[in-house]
């Protein structure tokens, strides 16, 4: 057996809605199952989602939206000082981008500030609007942000200054009092979509104020759209495919900088490239420094200065990496110290010194480990405060939850999965309790249980090029549109091997029914040590088109691979026992030895794992189910084995069978022999088998050991006595066949178990262990279905 890393679960498709999809608009049935599964399940929402209207909505739908234009176009004509106020994010950076560009164009006196994330914090405050106020500015417009900012409001109010909001994150009860707030999801809200990003928000207001959709600034928009991770759907999905498209060929020279630096192909730009280049330079310089540099590099017009600011971006990428390495390390030492997931449901860790730009990125990655919600904490003891980041996972809004604690946080926002806070180091403690009796009230142990959800189990045979090339019309992929992740089950492995310079890396060859597929397992490496050539695997992934000199065919790009049934590993041969140790998992480990002159050879570390059994009692007693076996030693009899087997299941056996000395390749005499041996004994009365043994062995070609078994088996029959190495015939002896010898039987027996469980093939040998366990199985079965 080889688990699992998470819970598998196929989402089910109505099967007639798939089938009105295929015939409608004729498509294959994978890519009807996967709009399905999307929620697409009409043909006329299908249509639309794989071709659509390119339409966007009116931006006059989302209330206040006409207040804001009148008071920006009045701010425009009497050369008013506008302030954009941003977030340090990269759909906060894109934000202002897209706003500081929409304005210039349009002729505004205008500014931006993004405030320091070390500083200041997330979200507007009262002194930067002192500050704004004191540089003579009469208008504030948020962008990403501000739908919090309630005291930050009444400041702007008494300062005389007029604040129009634009964000997307989650209203809380009171909301700020403001010229006009355009938000999609504010409670009296009408507008069709709700999902829109910062950029979003701030692309409708810039469509507003232009009158015409801004097609120049998609390029921007798509980056926070996708960098965000809100829905790619509706609007969304118009943004980020109009956007891309228009991201490959980009006049902006900031963009181009960074695209260069990265080593990114222009054609080859996808949702990919946002996600995994441009966005990680952006989050980067607002972790560590101030995102004011991002919004440069996007706004200049200078190369020269678009090449510094993309490389000083990149270095400040490098060093975060580095960081979040590092205070990784640190807090999963203090969870497993100070906070072990025994009893935390929510984990709740901060220290001082920690890099509060960077925490939110380690708190992802403590959900990726430990899976519960997260909250990453620095430690400020001068201030007296903590401020972090929190990542939650399916069933615990962080927000919902979070809200319930409001008196003790008084700055925090953000959404169900993702949220940052800023509250007492007094309360630290408060808030980790207060959150983990809310976690026990509403999770499952079942919750704590990572899952992938897949969107198809699929035949090998329906994997093909066209299948595939069709697939590529759901594109971009993002959140609500994941790229589809497929389950191939139960299927053959033609090969399997390590790959990459560390082999690290995991290539397989699997196949059904004639079909074949090409898979690669990136640091998957691993699992080749746990993988029985001879199972049959079923593995989840990403299937793609794999271009090579001109030649396209499919592959899948596996993420998880599981073993159903019980697993055989060949060790045979090996004459090094104590290599296994570092092969076979640990978890439920089981060294078995028959032999106890063996013992020695086992390493004296392995002793608490190992287990002795001499006869069949013993090897009832013996519980191996789910267990990983290693058969160190040969067994005294079949018997013995087929006990040790009876009603277990075991997840692996490794069949090492060390044997000293082999009686398959010794001469085992046979009828003919042992008549010749009888009839020389007629003929020459008694013999000194110590003095003339040896000779006649020689002159038959045999060797000593059959002289000395042909005399013992005369013995067990009492055709002969033996007497100081004498060998005397007994004339009257009964006639007797050689079965009935137990010296003969024996060694008949070990010749016959030696055959089946050494000199087999591996096919023979798994097909032993098969039939052993599977009638051990019906015994079982049976015994229950009659008790």
């Amino acid at each position: 057996m080889l688990s699992s890393k998470t819970r598998w679960i196929v989402r089910k498709s109505d099967e007639q809605l798939i089938k009105n999809l295929k015939t409608e608009l004729n498509i294959t049935p994978l890519v009807a199952s996967l709009l399905v599964n999307r929620g697409f399940d009409t043909v006329e929402s299908a249509r639309y989602f794989l071709f659509g209207k390119e339409e966007f909505h009116d931006p006059f739908l989302l209330k206040g939206m006409d207040i804001a234009v009148n008071r920006i176009h009045q701010a425009i004509k009497q050369q008013e000082r506008i302030l954009i106020f941003g977030d340090y994010d990269a759909d906060g950076v894109s934000s202002t981008s897209v706003l500081m560009i929409t304005l210039r164009e349009l002729g505004a006196n205008v500014q931006f500030y993004i405030p320091n994330r070390f500083n200041e914090g997330y979200g507007p405050n009262e002194n930067a609007f002192r500050q704004a106020a004191e540089n003579g500015i009469n208008l504030i417009i948020t962008v990403d942000t501000g739908i919090s900012a309630v005291h930050e409001a009444n400041i702007a109010k008494e300062l005389g200054i007029d604040l129009i909001i634009t964000d997307h994150h989650e209203p809380g009860p009171v909301l700020p009092t403001a010229l006009a707030i355009i938000h999609p999801k504010l409670p009296e809200s009408t507008y069709p979509f709700r999902e829109l990003a910062g950029v979003g928000v701030a692309f409708k207001l810039a469509h507003a104020l232009y009158g015409e959709v801004p097609e120049h600034l998609l390029e921007i928009a798509v980056i926070g759209t996708i960098a965000d991770l809100v829905s790619l759907k509706d609007e969304n999905r118009l943004i980020a495919k109009k956007g891309l498209e228009n991201l490959k060929t980009t006049k902006n020279i900031g963009l181009k900088a960074i695209l260069k630096l990265a080593g990114v192909d222009p054609l080859s730009i996808n949702e990919e490239t946002i996600g995994f280049t441009i966005a990680p330079r952006i989050n980067a310089v607002g972790r560590l420094e101030d995102a004011d540099l991002a919004v440069q590099l996007i706004l200049t017009d200078d190369p020269i200065e678009a090449e510094n600011l993309a490389a000083e971006m990149d270095a400040l990428n490098k060093s975060r990496q580095s960081i979040v390495n590092s205070i990784t390390t640190e807090a999963m030492e203090e969870v497993e110290k100070n906070f072990p997931i025994e009893t935390n449901k929510v984990l709740v860790i901060g220290k001082e010194g920690w890099n509060a730009g960077v925490i939110g990125i380690v708190a992802s990655k403590l959900v990726e480990k430990y899976y519960r919600p997260v909250i990453v904490l620095n430690f400020d003891p001068e201030k007296g405060v903590a401020k972090g980041s929190a990542r939650s996972i399916a069933g615990f809004d962080l927000f919902k939850n979070l809200s319930t604690c409001r008196e003790i946080l008084p700055h925090f926002g953000g959404h169900p999965m993702a949220a940052g806070m800023t509250l007492k180091l007094e309360n630290v403690a408060e808030l980790r309790a207060r959150l983990n009796i809310l976690a026990e009230e509403q999770l499952t142990d079942e919750d704590f249980i990572p899952v992938t959800f897949l969107d198809e189990e699929i035949q090998l045979e329906h994997v093909n090029l066209s299948a595939l090339d069709e697939m590529s019309l759901l594109a971009p992929f993002g959140m609500d549109n994941p790229k589809p992740k497929v389950l191939i089950n139960n299927v053959d492995i033609s090969s399997i091997r390590k790959i990459g310079s560390e082999q690290n890396h995991l290539k397989l060859l699997v196949n059904e029914k004639g079909a074949n597929l090409d898979g690669v397992g990136f640091g998957l490496g691993h699992l080749v040590d746990h993988i029985s050539p001879a199972s049959k695997i079923s593995l989840i992934g990403e299937l793609s088109v794999n271009e090579w000199n001109n030649i396209r065919k499919p592959q899948i790009f596996i993420h998880d691979i599981a073993v159903e049934s019980w697993q055989l590993f060949d060790y045979r041969g090996q004459k090094r026992i104590n290599s296994l140790s570092h092969t076979v998992p640990v978890e439920n480990r089981k060294f078995i030895i028959f032999n106890k002159e063996h013992l020695e050879k086992i390493n004296p570390s392995l002793m608490a794992e190992t287990i002795l059994i001499q006869d069949i009692e013993e090897a009832k007693a013996f519980n191996g189910s789910k267990s990983n076996i290693v058969l160190v030693d040969f067994p005294s009899s079949k018997e013995i084995l087929q006990v040790l087997f009876q009603g277990q299941q075991p997840a692996r056996i490794y069949a090492y069978f060390y044997k000293e000395s082999s009686d398959f390749f010794s001469t085992v005499p046979t009828r003919d022999h042992f008549k010749w041996f009888y009839a020389f004994l007629l003929k020459k009365g008694p013999i000194d088998l110590k003095r003339d043994g040896d000779e006649l062995a020689k002159h038959r070609g045999w060797s000593q050991e059959t002289i000395n078994f042909m005399s013992k088996v005369f013995s067990d029959l009492d055709f002969v006595t033996i007497n100081n190495g004498f060998i005397t015939l007994k004339t009257s002896a009964q006639k007797r066949d050689l079965s009935d010898s137990r010296t003969y039987q024996i060694k008949q027996a070990q010749y016959e178990l030696e055959r089946e469980l050494l000199f087999s093939s591996f096919q023979e040998l798994k097909g032993w262990f098969d039939q052993v366990i599977q009638e051990s199985v019906e015994i079982e079965e049976a015994i229950t279905e009659w008790t």
